[in-house]
């Protein structure tokens, strides 16, 4: 049977044995305790999860967070997103072939009485701004009741095995995402006014001002605040080119997930479409767990996301094609290539500079949109309601942690605590977080050949100043503020300590000593790899922060200090003339992102747009020629955004064929929200909680059948 776990991460504990056991397709499985059906599926080599009734094109996972339904599948019965249902033991699961059909049920389901309950403030969402909104809420003693979809709280954090920008007093700088979801939690259970519901899923807000929640995905209640903070994050775009439904083309997100929070290992060889961070970051997260990225592109001249995540990467062995787009994604069944292509200044490809790469997954990471929805209906019913974090602006989740701090404080000050006014300097802060990388400029190496001292491989002004905090010394600064700027050695004294080097979230320091032997210095090198992969004696090939290769060195030393957070400090020594430039370690042999030789011309105008129906751009821009302008009437005829996954994903990219089409937005009706944001069974306005129904479970029928039988 196939093993895609990982079962050594140079950052993650090892996880524990697989051992519950459950079916697919009635072949054995295992999956680990607490395991969704999506990873216990891809664990044992899964990645095909049903085929679409329309068209039979087969269906995988692509967001793994339960905004879309591409990985439905039915468990025991039921038609269930496989990536938010937990595994139990002895459950038979089959793929998810044609339309769904009602189980049949016998005898009469048991109801309860639907209850209610009162809170001065309810969180939609337990990430970073929900967390330290409701540590500020439970300083001041309100009444708080936070609400999340996961099993456990945190949100993106619980993915990120990367150290933060930002500050140490304002966001836990140099820290690691998933420790710092850690003491968030544990910080916000420690007040008892502070209520948490997890597993559980907020479906609507109503008219009356009333909130629906199905509880511990079981039980329905209603929920009546006083005023609603929304904290629900953001959701991951999606992009049309052929084959962009292939199982293997998925959301960065959901790689993250799949990869850093369940330890499977879903992919051999990826390419990832898109710069910023999230794709930067999640490339790195790759190579961590010993997958092969063969490269990324980025539509822009410059990579979007901090020049020190690219800079990781391509120091390591990865490619990064800027100014270049996907063509299309090649495959039968699953993703076995893609084709990407160099563009113009109008955005076109340009013809002979295809580039294809064989790979059996794609991640898409071109942006992110706010879950914003409960904000707004909440406004338009008169329910008092703010955001904070991803829901109010998409940035960094360090900014995310600042601004719900201050929603925390306004909401308390709102509800009538004696919390003062929120400190200005917070509104700077928060500002400052959620700043777009700056000024890149060009990388200033010392000229000193004596001494010992650090070089800053970063040249590009972001939010993030860890190593001026840590130099026991104080030799460390940045010009102006204290957070936004390019961190300097001033010379006064460094005794080597490495501190800074271990500090630094963008791997971007490096200490370089000539007290030895100023021919043959040495240079410690921050490393984020098994200490299996490097040893002392080892010869290393090493890199400048823009990937050109500087010559092969000797490890001297290997070290885990704890200061270093899991990082190892590896010591090299080399020649005078390039110890300077020195500022990573390659871990990818160039042959993993060689590209191959076949080139085949584009598949035609056949791509699509809405992945829950199977509807063609070609399909929309016909009617939008005829003259239609409400997405609704779009709607009616095409079932464009009638799926499953509720019109989260491909509203925007309908928006997108209108304006290719010349048609401005002002005139373009927009799509009417679904009254439930998420889908529940109906029963549960019943008062029916979920295992409780007496629900038989019957053979399955094809849609075939289904029409067949009148349905």
């Amino acid at each position: 049977m196939p093993d895609h776990r990982i079962h050594e991460h140079p950052i993650l504990p090892a996880p524990e044995q697989a051992g519950v056991a459950f079916c697919w397709q009635g072949q054995p499985f295992l999956a680990r305790q607490g395991e969704t059906i999506a990873s216990a599926l891809f664990a044992n080599g899964v990645r095909t999860f049903g085929h679409h009734p329309k068209d039979g094109a087969p269906q995988g996972i692509f967001c793994a967070n339960g905004q879309c339904a591409q990985c439905s599948v039915v468990a025991d019965g039921l038609p269930v997103k496989s990536c938010m249902v937990v595994v139990r033991p002895g459950m038979n699961v089959q793929p998810l072939d044609g339309l769904p059909v009602l189980p049949d049920v016998q005898g009469q389901p048991t109801t309860h009485p639907i209850e209610t309950v009162d809170v001065e403030c309810l969180i939609i969402g337990g990430g970073p701004a929900g967390l330290t909104a409701a540590i500020e809420l439970g300083k001041a003693g309100v009444r708080a009741l936070i609400v999340d979809d996961k099993h456990r709280l945190g949100g993106k954090l619980v993915l990120q095995t990367h150290k933060f920008f930002g500050s140490i007093e304002a966001c836990h700088a140099g820290t690691r995402g998933i420790d710092i979801a850690t003491r968030l939690e544990q910080e916000a259970r420690q007040f008892e006014n502070i209520r948490i519901w997890l597993n559980s899923t907020v479906l609507a807000v109503f008219s009356d001002r009333q909130v629906g929640v199905l509880r511990d995905n079981q039980q329905y209640v209603i929920v009546r605040p006083d005023i609603l903070l929304v904290t629900a994050g953001a959701r991951e775009k999606s992009l049309v080119f052929p084959g962009n439904t292939l199982p293997g083309v998925y959301g960065a997100g959901a790689f993250q997930t799949l990869v850093n929070r369940d330890l499977v290992r879903p992919t051999e060889r990826l390419f990832v479409i898109g710069g910023g961070n999230v794709g930067l970051i999640a490339g790195y997260h790759a190579l961590q767990a010993g997958i092969g990225v063969v490269g990324l592109c980025e539509a822009l001249p410059e990579c979007g996301g901090y020049k020190v995540h690219k800079d990781k990467l391509v120091r390591m062995g990865v490619p990064v094609y800027t100014s270049h787009t996907i063509l299309r994604a090649e495959g039968k069944d699953e993703v076995e290539a893609v084709t990407i292509a160099q563009i113009d200044k109008k955005w076109r490809p340009i013809p002979g500079t295809e580039k294809r790469f064989e790979c059996d997954t794609v991640l898409i990471a071109v942006g992110l949109d706010p879950v914003d929805e409960f904000l707004h209906k909440a406004s338009e019913f008169g329910l008092p309601a703010v955001a904070a974090g991803d829901s109010e602006e998409i940035a960094e989740a360090s900014a995310a942690m600042f601004t719900g701090r201050i929603r925390g404080l306004e909401i308390a000050k709102r509800l009538g605590r004696d919390v003062g006014e929120v400190p200005p300097e917070w509104h700077h802060t928060a500002e400052i977080l959620k700043s777009r990388p700056g000024m890149t400029i060009t990388e200033d190496l010392p000229e000193t050949q004596t001494g010992v001292f650090p070089v800053f491989h970063c040249a590009q002004e972001i939010p993030c100043n860890p190593c001026t905090s840590i130099c026991p010394n104080h030799s460390i600064r940045i010009e102006g503020d204290d957070v936004l700027g390019l961190p300097e050695f001033v010379g006064h004294e460094c005794d080597g300590c490495e501190k800074c080097v271990a500090i630094c979230p963008g791997l971007a320091i490096t200490l370089l000593d000539f007290r030895k032997d100023a021919a043959q210095p040495t240079v410690v090198i921050p490393y984020e790899f098994s200490a299996k992969r490097i040893k002392k004696g080892d010869t290393v090939t090493v890199l400048d922060c823009e990937g050109v290769v500087l010559g092969n060195v000797e490890v001297t030393r290997v070290r885990a200090p704890r200061e270093a957070d899991r990082t190892l400090l590896v010591r090299v020594t080399a020649p005078a003339d390039i110890a300077p430039r020195i500022s990573g370690i390659r871990v990818q042999e160039p042959w993993q992102a060689e590209s191959a030789e076949r080139f085949e011309q584009s598949i035609g105008d056949d791509e699509i747009v809405c992945r829950c129906e199977r509807v063609t751009a070609k399909e929309l821009r016909a009617l939008i020629r005829s003259g239609i302008r409400d997405m609704n009437h779009l709607k009616a005829v095409t079932r464009c955004g009638m799926g499953a996954c509720g019109g989260k994903t491909c509203p925007n990219l309908i928006k997108r064929i209108f304006r290719e089409e010349g048609i401005p937005a002002d005139q373009v009706a927009d799509l009417t929200r679904r009254p439930l944001f998420m889908e529940v069974p109906l029963g549960a306005f019943a008062g029916v909680v979920a295992g409780e129904a007496l629900v038989q479970d019957v053979p399955r029928r094809h849609a075939t059948d289904a029409h067949e039988g009148g349905m």
